[in-house]
């Protein structure tokens, strides 16, 4: 299995309580961790994944309560694709129309179904009928079973006005190469990637024109990538610096991994995080995400945070 890829994409959303609803309840993903946002401790940090919450398997979103709408852009992530096995892509249109969810008609992409849909506060997402998925690991619920489950994230699609620049990061620096052009969109696969792999895609596209976006509600914040250890960042780190001049920010400890960011020459806002320590260091495998979790450094806080943070039921 591949170490190279997506890590994770952290979102913005509206109301915390929704967005449960709809990524644990209607997707049936695991809340894998909830604590806050570590530099808004104002603000949950909602953790989503399979059952361990293994790298390339999360989405994550900072909501806020009454934050306005957001719009894509140039410079931004037009699309989060979740992939689920290829046989389920109409149990899972038959799923989103019962639950009311803005859904387009499945169609085909770079050889694959895709059922593209919107999250409650907008995000565009899509559901991806991956061959091999089905050996994937997978959190099911009663509502959604294992041969349906959502295995991790696919790939995230990026809207960018010179991809040549961008392109070079996503390969020389975190470990991808291109598979494939379908009119304007380029795709990128994470070197070693196997069938049935999580957050190994990267496409590229190609913008038509210079609108702005606007960063709320329904907002990928930032897609982070994989690196396997310490030592893995730094060496990614300093080829950013020396190949393409670009400083990242100093490591910062998120307590489940350690991370730095910097933003690639298209605008988007891009993390390296470490696989490790992972989500079990601060509460047992079989109870993540049953309660509110801080880091050492907010401990002390935990009554006035609590008190703060809006219900989630």
């Amino acid at each position: 299995m591949t170490r190279n890829g997506i890590h994770h994409v952290t979102a913005l959303a509206g109301r915390a309580r929704r967005n449960l609803d709809f990524y644990a309840g209607t997707l049936g993903l695991r809340l894998v961790k909830r604590t806050v946002n570590f530099d808004d401790p104002g603000t949950w940090h909602l953790y989503y994944g399979d059952e361990t919450g293994r790298p390339g398997s999360l989405v994550t979103f900072f909501p806020w309560e009454h934050a306005a709408a957001g719009r894509i852009g140039v410079g931004e992530t037009m699309e989060t694709a979740l992939a689920v096995p290829a046989e389920s892509i109409a149990f899972w249109a038959h799923r989103l129309v019962e639950a009311g969810i803005d859904h387009d008609a499945p169609r085909r992409r770079f050889d694959e179904t895709v059922l593209a849909l919107r999250d409650p506060d907008g995000m565009r997402l899509a559901l991806v009928g991956v061959p091999g998925a089905e050996a994937a690991p997978a959190w099911t619920t009663a509502a959604v079973p294992a041969e349906a489950a959502i295995r991790g994230v696919h790939g995230v699609g990026l809207l960018i006005a010179d991809p040549a620049a961008t392109a070079a990061i996503v390969t020389d620096v975190l470990g991808f190469a291109e598979v494939g052009r379908d009119e304007e969109v380029t795709r990128y696969r994470a070197a070693g990637a196997a069938p049935g792999d999580i957050g190994t895609l990267v496409d590229l596209h190609r913008a038509g024109g210079p609108a702005t976006g606007r960063l709320g509600a329904g907002s990928v914040h930032h897609v982070a990538f994989r690196a396997a250890d310490d030592a893995a960042q730094r060496a990614q780190v300093a080829r950013l610096a020396q190949h393409h001049g670009i400083a990242a920010t100093e490591q910062r400890d998120r307590h489940y991994f350690r991370s730095v960011y910097f933003r690639e020459p298209g605008g988007v806002l891009f993390e390296i995080a470490t696989d490790e320590p992972g989500f079990a260091v601060d509460e047992p495998m079989d109870s993540l995400g049953g309660e509110l979790k801080l880091p050492p450094g907010l401990a002390a806080r935990r009554e006035a945070i609590a008190a703060a943070l809006p219900p989630l039921g």
